[in-house]
């Protein structure tokens, strides 16, 4: 059997791959490989190992850090959060309780103005308005009364008796055409060409119906600006009307109350008619309103009330500022859909202005 050196250099080779292999692997993973026998020389150094190990050690310490300080942060953040709910809450129970107290004042106001009208026979209480109606006892004549309070700019509007100048209808036909809680008859006015026309300054949202007229005589203007708060007077020029925002209003006479004083009545106005059915507004003031209608069998001066025992009687009411309204056969009040007064004429009189308040 001849062995040629080419043969014995492949046995040798396949003899030692698997341990060529072994220490390739070794020296990749990084591990060190010490051989003896020669010299006592060392291969494979353990640098790399270390270095690895190294690396992996600082990398673990950061991680460890990092969790630490994550874990501090949350702890952080929720007693903040924490905090900031317990300061929540105690704000909001501070604005209730400011909001308690601010609005104590006006409540006390309330209680004291209601009941020196006494207790309320019906109360129409929605988000637009509150509206208490009450029965009134009086020595020579028979009054009634509704305190209201608007909770938003639509829920009194002033309307005429038709779609043109110039038509009328009664205060209950115009509630119910309108949809309305309450209505009171509005201005005075004048009768032509079987037509009747409102007197003076008339407006209807913001708008003149018949232009501006300088006061004249006693005739003043009273109605509400776009703040739903009443406003009036004599005004001589449309400026100072203008001035006021007006939005809706009427004239009549004369001025009762200004200010909580009562103001000179008219000769005129004081005997003619001397007693007489009556319709004032008058407001608080927080802003309601009042509405006072006085029953009277006619308009000869024989019943009803006179304006001085109006004034005396809104005084007694708390009001600040009073305007007549057209009186005796125009006298009307419609509360909740049903007619309060009783009219001097024995029905309702067609009128061209009527004032509406909305539920």
């Amino acid at each position: 059997m001849n062995i040629t050196a080419k043969t014995l250099n492949r046995t040798a080779l396949l003899a030692l791959s698997p341990f060529v292999g072994i220490l390739i692997w070794l020296i990749a993973s990084g591990m060190a490989v010490q051989l003896s026998g020669l010299d006592g020389a060392e291969f494979a150094s353990s640098e790399p190992l270390a270095r690895t190990e190294a690396l992996l050690s600082e990398a673990y310490g950061g991680l460890d850090a990092a969790r630490e300080t994550a874990i501090g942060t949350g702890e952080s953040i929720k007693k903040q959060l924490d905090l900031y709910n317990r300061t929540n809450a105690e704000m909001t129970a501070i604005s209730k309780l400011a909001a308690t107290q601010a609005a104590r004042p006006l409540a006390i106001y309330d209680a004291k103005i209601t009941s020196k009208l006494g207790k309320p026979s019906a109360t129409i209480d929605t988000d637009k308005l509150r509206a208490q109606l009450f029965y009134l006892s009086n020595d020579s004549f028979k009054s009634y009364a509704v305190k209201i309070k608007l909770k938003s700019g639509d829920a009194m509007k002033m309307v005429l008796g038709g779609s043109e100048i110039g038509q009328a209808q009664t205060t209950m036909q115009a509630v119910q055409s309108h949809k309305a809680a309450v209505g009171v008859n509005a201005g005075g006015f004048a009768d032509g060409g079987g037509k009747r026309y409102p007197l003076s300054n008339t407006i209807v949202d913001g708008k003149y119906v018949t232009g501006f007229e300088a006061s004249y005589s006693d005739l003043f203007f009273v109605g509400m600006n776009d703040k739903n708060k009443l406003i009036g007077g004599k005004f001589a020029s449309k400026d100072k009307l203008d001035a006021l925002k007006p939005k809706y209003g009427a004239s009549f006479v004369p001025v009762l109350l200004r200010g909580g004083a009562a103001q000179s009545i008219p000769l005129k106005w004081q005997v003619s008619p001397r007693r007489a059915p009556r319709t004032v507004i008058a407001n608080y003031k927080d802003d309601q309103l009042l509405i006072l209608v006085t029953d009277g069998y006619n308009e000869a001066g024989s019943s009803g009330a006179t304006l001085g025992e109006l004034q005396d009687l809104l005084k007694g009411y708390g009001a600040i500022d009073a305007y007549n309204l057209d009186g005796g056969g125009s006298s009307s009040l419609v509360f909740n859909g049903k007619l309060i007064n009783k009219p001097s004429d024995g029905s309702l009189r067609k009128l061209p202005t009527h004032f509406l308040f909305f539920k």
